[in-house]
């Protein structure tokens, strides 16, 4: 796959009522603030994001194997169980922001309800996209995500149209959220895409070309939706962009938008739900796992609590950014992006693993996740994420090069 078929992908993944709902989240910071913690967050984010799918690129494997050489073959087994986990919320998630704004257009524009209909009906789209493959994407994505761009621009025209940017600033001239916190918002977003971005990047033909694809794709996708979001709150005190569809006459534009882009978004969570089990369980076959993915994930979306959503999106970075601080910084700083074999498969990994978990990575980890909610507590102007990254990382590169260098000093009479 070409930076093209990424830029599509990414398109689409980002194109989503959940990234408009958190973009509503920023209305609190007022309209500057918020667009500005919308860009730095995305930039920062998204390179993040990129740089992990990297190492899938280079060697063509999946996110939770690119884990193994940093933490060993049984230390990704947690990161494995708590990827399925939160993407099943995620798909979860996403299937109940579509069904719920489903069935309100459906009563709008032909006297039909059913939300529980609408999420099975959601859920088996969905899976059938992930089925689908890579080669299906690679037709179906430009397609589908390229009408979802020109749609998404079409209403943040409309919805501007109503409400001109200083009346937007006048309604909330922010003030109740620091930089901070609304970068850190933002950036979850990109980086809950991290714990799966390689089960994609590894089709890629080569890094340059997955890169920018991916980066541009994700960026201008995300940027819009967290944009619409914000300006939706800010105009009518509500990011529930639907209902402000339907009082300006565009209801089946939204319809639209929300069936597809549901499909475009879910499918990854679904696809990569499997992708992950497999590094579990590798004998099962993908396929199968697909479907397991999609029917519990349909099963779960009549149950999941959205309104704890921005407590979910926190909840993912406090626990996944400083694992990927730890794998980034691994594999571009000590390994300079070359991996062994044997690293990736063998339960022993090097010789001071611990029955195939690496100690100083996990020790790395604890100490990012217990960096990351300090400083969400006590409410750093700079936010989480990056310290807690920057944390994780710094102190397994540390311990590697610690131990590195008592591995090679020279013992009394050793010769050397």
């Amino acid at each position: 796959m070409g930076p093209g078929a990424f830029f599509f992908i990414w398109v689409g993944a980002g194109i989503s009522l959940a990234e408009v709902l958190a973009g509503g989240f920023l209305a609190p910071a007022g309209l500057l603030m918020g667009t500005a913690a919308n860009l730095l967050g995305h930039f920062l984010g998204n390179t993040f994001l990129t740089l992990g799918g990297v190492v899938g690129t280079d060697h063509g494997i999946p996110s939770m194997v690119s884990v193994r050489p940093s933490f060993g073959v049984r230390g990704s087994y947690l990161a494995a169980v708590l990827n399925v986990i939160q993407l099943v919320g995620w798909t979860a998630v996403m299937l109940v922001v579509a069904a719920r704004a489903l069935n309100t257009l459906s009563s709008q524009i032909c006297g039909f309800s059913g939300y529980l209909t609408w999420v099975v009906v959601m859920g088996a789209a969905t899976t059938a996209w992930a089925w689908a493959g890579r080669k299906g994407w690679g037709w179906l994505g430009p397609i589908v995500s390229g009408l979802l761009l020109v749609l998404t621009l079409y209403v943040g025209y409309r919805i501007l149209s109503t409400r001109g940017l200083g009346d937007l600033q006048a309604a909330n001239g922010g003030g109740g959220m620091s930089l901070g916190y609304a970068t850190d918002l933002v950036i979850a977003m990109p980086l809950s895409w991290l714990p799966l971005v390689a089960d994609y990047s590894r089709f890629g033909r080569g890094a340059k070309g997955w890169f920018f694809g991916s980066w541009i794709g994700y960026f201008v996708s995300s940027f819009l939706m967290y944009a619409l979001g914000l300006i939706s709150a800010l105009a009518a005190g509500t990011a529930d962009v639907v209902g402000i569809l339907i009082r300006l006459g565009i209801g089946a534009v939204a319809l639209v938008i929300v069936a597809f882009s549901t499909i475009t978004t879910a499918f990854l969570d679904v696809y990569s739900t499997a992708v992950s089990t497999q590094n579990l369980f590798p004998r099962l076959p993908e396929r199968h796992l697909i479907l397991a993915a999609g029917f519990i994930g349909t099963l779960v979306a009549a149950i999941f609590p959205i309104e704890r959503y921005e407590s979910f999106l926190l909840f993912i970075g406090g626990v996944f950014v400083p694992l990927f601080g730890i794998v980034l910084s691994d594999y571009f700083l000590v390994r300079r992006r070359k991996l062994l074999v044997q690293e990736l498969f063998k339960h022993g990994g090097a010789y001071w693993y611990v029955h195939g978990v690496n100690p100083h990575a996990m020790i790395a980890w604890v100490i990012g996740v217990v960096t990351y909610y300090a400083c969400t507590e006590n409410g750093l102007s700079i936010g989480a994420s990056i310290p807690s990254l920057i944390a994780a990382g710094l102190i397994y590169v540390l311990g590697m090069i610690r131990r590195a260098s008592r591995l090679s000093a020279p013992t009394d009479g050793a010769v050397t």
